[in-house]
């Protein structure tokens, strides 16, 4: 059974065809769009990546890993080839995915780099966006029927991904914040995620009067704990999405390493997860 850090219930775990993923409710009621997060569980891929790796680039079998996607889409019910990869770098880089953009990263190459965040209006997309700890950043807009995903590591965190995000929405699609669900999807917990002064110093700046205890302490060691779910839960808020419009995930990626994979956890030897959001046609 998966460790969780309180009983809430904004999100609970799926399971189709053997292949388990979780979903947040506040998404899942508008009808509108189809989305998961995944977990290790139901693919071909062996050892440390077992089973269920959702990455090209960490020394897996290309034919496993587009099996994985494969079983991935079958469980939610999308096409692998409306797929749109993010390609991330910590930037809080936000592309607008056309049409043309259909397949990219799985069917054909990326034509762009440095981008942690997609957004689009386009019925039959399929955003993805990868993860072994970092925050899976979920955008619902029910009015103009649009939606974003995006990648927020620390860097991402401190430099406001989310608020990008709403504010690359509201420039291209004229999306309201007050309108927006949101989700912070699962990753690492504050009880795990421990850091050094530097990145310590730059959240105390970025978010000054906010940077109490619930959101970074320091320890006997001289090392912090940070929490990334309540810095993002700032960050959307302070952008304009409604608290009751916002879900947080309390499921952490490095307390449950046989569910999910950590880069904490495993010190790197991992695979990586994927976050996927796309609007029904």
């Amino acid at each position: 059974m998966w460790k969780k850090k309180t009983e809430d219930c904004q999100m609970y775990l799926k399971e189709a065809q053997g292949v388990p993923y979780f979903v947040f409710r506040n998404l899942e009621d508008t009808k509108l769009v189809r989305h998961g997060f995944s977990t290790r569980m139901g693919g071909v891929s062996k050892g440390h990546l077992a089973e269920l790796n959702l990455s090209f680039t960490r020394g897996d079998d290309p034919e496993r890993v587009r099996e994985n996607f494969t079983r991935i889409g079958n469980a939610m019910g999308f096409d692998t080839g409306s797929l749109v990869f993010s390609q991330q770098t910590h930037t809080t880089n936000v592309r607008v995915a056309t049409e043309e953009d259909r397949g990219s990263g799985f069917t054909k190459p990326l034509r762009y780099t440095d981008v942690d965040g997609l957004i689009t209006n386009v019925p039959g997309l399929m955003l993805a966006t990868f993860y072994a700890d970092c925050v899976p950043l979920f955008f619902v807009d029910p009015v103009h029927r649009a939606v974003g995903l995006s990648h927020s590591g620390w860097k991402g965190t401190v430099g406001r991904m989310g608020k990008a995000t709403v504010e690359r929405m509201t420039e291209i699609f004229g999306t309201r914040p007050e309108e927006v669900l949101a989700a912070v999807g699962p990753s690492i917990c504050q009880d795990c995620y421990e850091v050094s002064e530097d990145v310590a110093s730059a959240f105390r700046k970025e978010f000054r009067d906010q940077a109490d205890e619930r959101l970074l302490y320091q320890k006997e060691n001289g090392r912090y704990q940070l929490n990334l779910w309540r810095a993002n839960e700032i960050v959307l808020l302070e952008a304009g999405v409604r608290p009751e419009h916002l879900a947080i995930t309390n499921v952490c990626t490095c307390c449950n390493p046989e569910l999910m994979f950590s880069h904490r956890a495993s010190q790197g030897r991992r695979g990586n997860l994927g976050a996927f959001l796309g609007l029904l046609k």
